[in-house]
């Protein structure tokens, strides 16, 4: 089996314009004379790889604790988008109907276009994920409310640089959180030489 990380360093990865940025705080170190290292995070949720749950746009929704785990699991496809705008058709053409799991390859310059976004939240994925913070461009609200609305996951910010397209086995497993709206995640890909 092979395992392939495509979590991004919650520390080294830039954050979402007007995210706080992430420090480390020693509150112990043995360096400093102290019985054992011991270590503070401060940062976004939303940091580097991580999942967003339904509360991060609605108030109703479920919270990251609420969502099934085997949400986070499963055979998923990665798959290249084309440059250009997300349309209707690209939609139609590049987003597989066969599976509930999906992880798009993105380019520079796509971004969901028109009703794209509320024709991706009709295909009833479980999970979405792209390599990139976000793909709503000046809409980013109404497409994370399209999909999530839908009941979708989104799994924002993975590094696909070692992934080819195809189908994996994806385990994405949020950090237990009670509360909140979205999660840390350590984001792998699982294959074997005989597909998954």
């Amino acid at each position: 089996m092979i395992v392939i990380d495509i979590s991004r360093d919650i520390l080294n990865t830039p954050v979402y314009p007007g995210d706080p940025e992430p420090k480390i705080q020693k509150v112990k170190a043995l360096e400093f004379g102290d019985m054992y290292n011991l270590s503070a995070l401060y940062a976004s949720v939303h940091t580097g790889t991580h999942v967003d749950a339904p509360t991060h746009f609605f108030e109703d929704g479920n919270d990251i604790n609420d969502i099934p785990l085997d949400k986070f699991m499963g055979n998923t496809a990665i798959v290249t988008l084309p440059a250009g705008p997300i349309t209707g058709e690209v939609v139609e053409k590049y987003f597989p109907k066969y599976i509930k799991k999906v992880i798009l390859r993105t380019q520079p310059d796509n971004v969901f276009f028109g009703g794209a976004a509320e024709d991706v939240a009709d295909l009833g994925y479980e999970l979405l994920g792209y390599d990139c913070m976000a793909l709503g461009g000046d809409n980013e609200a109404a497409v994370h409310r399209a999909l999530l609305g839908a009941g979708m996951i989104l799994l924002e910010n993975v590094d696909l640089s070692n992934v080819k397209d195809g189908t994996y086995y994806l385990s994405a497993l949020p950090i237990k959180i009670d509360g909140v709206e979205g999660s840390f995640c350590r984001a792998v890909l699982l294959e074997n030489d005989k597909g998954i």
